[in-house]
């Protein structure tokens, strides 16, 4: 394990799916913990393991948010990466888990930075909200304010992949677009006691297996309402995990030399090298060969489709060819995906 993982609150630490997985390190905020202790902290993290990686929430605050580029910045090093998501809560921390799995394989620093943005993508996350008169994560129509004021109404709203909000119990109801692979529900009770992601949703979307954990301390505020219950829906398998980063073209970021899985670098942002120019023409011969040159929708290609995994439909097995019978996950060597060029820009 080459890269350490750090997250800014407790509630984006979920239990590891196996003894084996690594935790994360948990910065506090500045009213929390002083500077110099979070700065003993990050140069102990980076001494151990050689790269950081701080994945945190888009809606920091931002005297928390200038704290973390201090930090970066005091200690000189290019080997911090902060990465901002614009997930919920309880999918935060589900996505820190899946880097977490990741963070015990052979990929390189970059490329687990960079394997944060890919995830995203293959997260679904969403809520059973009591009212949506203070959520601003969701366009909401003036007829779903007004009928959040309705004594017992209840919303499910999505935030990813794509927003998206219904009234439960009403007539024009219809089930919620979800993932089209074998996923795992988390679901995370609030101050609204609710069923219906454990029974309506985890039907709908099919997934494996329903696993709770407890609320986001942040998750009220980023809702809007403490009468929640956060639920995410993401691929639970480390194997499925693997071969979906490993599917995708790597490049070296043409300033800090590291991996890189698109058109950004994780730790410093910049692009990928540029490939070399076609060799001029001299008097003495033809014209060389030209050398390749990338794609010009480099960085813009579709996000790829889970390795091995069949589309969720009422027939057939949850999992695709490549998975046992008993609906056990082939080994990484049994999973063929294609090579996909790139991720698309977010």
């Amino acid at each position: 394990m080459t890269t350490a993982l750090a997250v800014t609150s407790p509630g984006h630490v979920l239990s590891p799916p196996d003894r084996h997985t690594p935790g994360a390190h948990v910065f506090r905020p500045p009213e929390e913990q002083p500077f110099e202790v979070a700065l003993v902290q990050a140069q102990s993290l980076v001494d151990q393991y050689g790269y950081l990686v701080v994945v945190y929430p888009h809606t920091l605050p931002t005297p928390y948010l200038h704290r973390l580029h201090a930090l970066r910045a005091l200690l000189e090093s290019d080997r911090i990466a902060l990465l901002p998501s614009s997930l919920p809560p309880l999918a935060l921390g589900v996505l820190v888990r899946q880097l977490r799995q990741l963070s015990l394989c052979e990929f390189s620093p970059g490329v687990l930075g960079c394997a944060a943005r890919l995830l995203t993508h293959y997260v679904y996350a969403g809520a059973v909200l009591g009212s949506v008169a203070k959520l601003d994560q969701v366009p909401v129509s003036l007829t779903a304010h007004a009928k959040s004021w309705l004594p017992g109404a209840q919303f499910a709203v999505t935030t990813a992949p794509e927003p998206h909000l219904l009234r439960l119990g009403s007539k024009d109801e219809h089930p919620l677009s979800g993932p089209q692979f074998p996923t795992r529900l988390t679901v995370a009770p609030g101050g609204l006691t609710s069923d219906w992601p454990r029974g309506t949703l985890a039907a709908q979307w099919r997934v494996t297996d329903v696993q709770e954990e407890r609320l986001p301390a942040d998750s009220a505020v980023w809702w809007g309402t403490a009468k929640l219950t956060e639920f995410a829906a993401a691929i639970p398998d480390l194997s499925v995990l693997y071969q979906l980063v490993s599917s995708v073209r790597r490049d070296t970021c043409r300033w800090c030399g590291l991996e890189l899985l698109g058109d950004r670098c994780a730790f410093c942002a910049a692009g990928p090298a540029e490939p070399p120019a076609a060799p001029a023409a001299t008097p003495e011969g033809p014209l060389a060969a030209p050398s390749p040159t990338r794609p010009p929708e480099y960085g813009q290609l579709t996000v790829p489709a889970p390795p091995s995994i069949a589309p969720a439909g009422p027939a057939g097995p949850p999992y695709g060819p490549a998975h046992a019978p008993g609906g056990q996950v082939g080994t990484a060597s049994e999973l063929r995906p294609a090579v996909h060029q790139g991720i698309p820009r977010s």
